[in-house]
Order: structure tokens, then sequence, then C-alpha cells
């Protein structure tokens, strides 16, 4: 088993002209401290400040915060291969889907990559134009199903007002967050899950507090649990968690753990200590209640 903990995969879809590159500028702009791959069709796009820039080789850009952005070529699983390769290895890999292409076939590939954690798909709605083009006879069925694959609905282009027929068009194909861009002033918590590689301080905790939309929880203790027992109580995690990551000790040893929306993945891990991390909208849950439901694995 390698020492290395498992890549998570974290795939940005949304219809043409969402605001997708947007959001990766933003995303790469932010002082997240994690060194995250970014890979896009082509970076050119993503007009990436050119202060942030260390260096350009060939389709790769080297980022002065550690990051890095690359195209991407048509064979997803080589791709997947090379950001496994790199050393050191990323903390998080994202990937930015076609407009046109389902975001949940390149984010399953995460599950059949052994060295390789789900970390969720993030759909960006655009919040002017989307209720006309999901009726479309031609594009709709399409837009409408990027919705429902979605673990978080990221709307763009709303002005700072959600228009209320639109929240309630999308509640009614998706049961994932929605969060509305404009009142997001970090993206990085909410894409890459907020918990540092090594360690669940000064990640998300610090960062969720200062903002109402979501509220984030961490925990590092000694208890062990049978993996029968973990696979419980994450099926019984309140409904207000739309993410959760971390290792848990058992009997057996250790376990890496991913939790995004409906999506439990459970692989043998090394770790001296349980360390979970857990994110939600604050209209649905609080950092107490997410804390009660832990403390019952734990008593």
């Amino acid at each position: 088993m390698s020492a290395l903990p498992r890549l998570p995969l974290t795939v940005i879809g949304g219809y043409l002209g969402a605001g997708k590159t947007t959001l990766l500028n933003r995303l790469l702009s932010e002082p997240h401290g994690q060194k995250i791959m970014v890979m896009v069709n082509d970076f050119g796009a993503i007009n990436i400040d050119a202060a942030l820039i260390e260096r350009a080789d060939g389709d790769t850009l080297s980022l002065t915060n550690g990051c890095v952005c690359c195209t991407m070529g048509n064979d997803l699983f080589m791709a997947l291969g090379d950001a496994l390769d790199r050393r050191p290895r990323p903390d998080h890999l994202v990937i930015e889907a076609s407009g046109i292409a389902d975001p949940a076939k390149i984010a399953m590939a995460a599950r059949a990559e052994p060295d390789m954690a789900y970390g969720g798909i993030a759909v960006v709605v655009d919040g002017e134009n989307w209720p006309k083009l999901a009726d479309d006879p031609l594009i709709g069925a399409q837009m409408r199903g990027q919705v429902q694959v979605a673990d978080v609905l990221l709307v763009s282009k709303t002005g700072g007002a959600l228009a209320p027929n639109l929240a309630v068009r999308l509640a009614a194909l998706s049961r994932a967050p929605l969060l509305d861009l404009a009142d997001l002033p970090q993206v990085a918590p909410v894409l890459l899950g907020g918990m540092a590689p090594d360690g669940v301080q000064g990640g998300l905790q610090g960062v969720a507090a200062d903002h109402p939309a979501y509220v984030g929880w961490a925990h590092e203790g000694a208890e062990r649990l049978e993996r029968p027992a973990l696979e419980a109580l994450l099926a019984a995690r309140p409904a207000g968690i739309y993410r959760l990551k971390g290792h848990v000790l058992s009997p057996d040893g250790a376990l890496e753990v991913h939790v995004v929306g409906p999506t439990i993945d459970i692989k043998p891990a090394q770790s001296d200590s349980t360390r979970v991390v857990a994110i939600g909208l604050a209209s649905q849950i609080d950092r107490e209640t997410i804390a009660a439901w832990w403390a019952n694995a734990a008593a």
C-alpha cells in the first residue's frame, strides 16, 4: 500500500459560458494553502493573473503559490496517471469538464483509480440564462442532467440576488447545496473541502467562521471504529453535511474516508490518529449538531 495519501479529484462542470473558467481563476488566486493541480482544455482561457505565473513549460504553468495548471489531452486516465506520478504529488486535482460533457463520467474515474479519492462535482449554473436554456428542446436535457449529478451547485451572474424561480427549479432537480458565487468570499472551502492534507488545523474552520453560508467542523482524536460501524455512522450522518473527509483509526489500521453528497468512499490508509473535517450549509446544520453526531460514535 502506498504511503502517499489518495489524491482527491474534484470536477467542475456546467454548460458553455456558465463561468467555469472564472471560477478556476478565483480558486488559483486564493490563499488556500494547498498545492493543487488544475487540468483544463486550454489554460489560456483561464486568464491567470500574470503575477501568479512563475514559469511556463509547454502545456504546463507553474504558479508562485505552488499550484500547477496544465492542459488535458483526450485520454483521461493517462492525464490522471500523470497527476499521480508527479512529485511532489499535488494535494488536490481539479478538472474543468467541457461545457457539453457529463461531469459524472469524469468524476467516476476517481472511483476506478485506487490512488484517487472522489472529491465531488461542482456544477456552475448561469443564473441569468439557465432557465431559458434548460427549456431548449435540443440542449435542455443535457443542462438539466449536469445539475442532477452535482454535489454542489454554484450559481453565477446573479448580481447578488438569486432569482426565487431559479432556486425552485434547481431544487426540483437536485438536493445539492445551492450557493450564490457572488456571496462567497472564497471558493476553495467548497471546491477543496477545506482540510489541509497534513491535518485539520487551519483549514475550513478558520474560513467558515467568517461567512454565514456554510459551516465547518473539524475533529482529532484517538477513537477507533470497526469498518461496519464507520459505514453505519456515515450512512446516518446529518442531512446538512455534504462533504466529510479524513482518517479514522480502526482495530486493523487506519481508514481514509471521503464523503461527497451521496457518495461514501472508504479505503485503507496510514495514520496515527482519527482526524476528520466536515462542511455543510449553515441554513441546514451547525457545528454543535455535527459534533453531537460524531460523539455518538466515540462513546
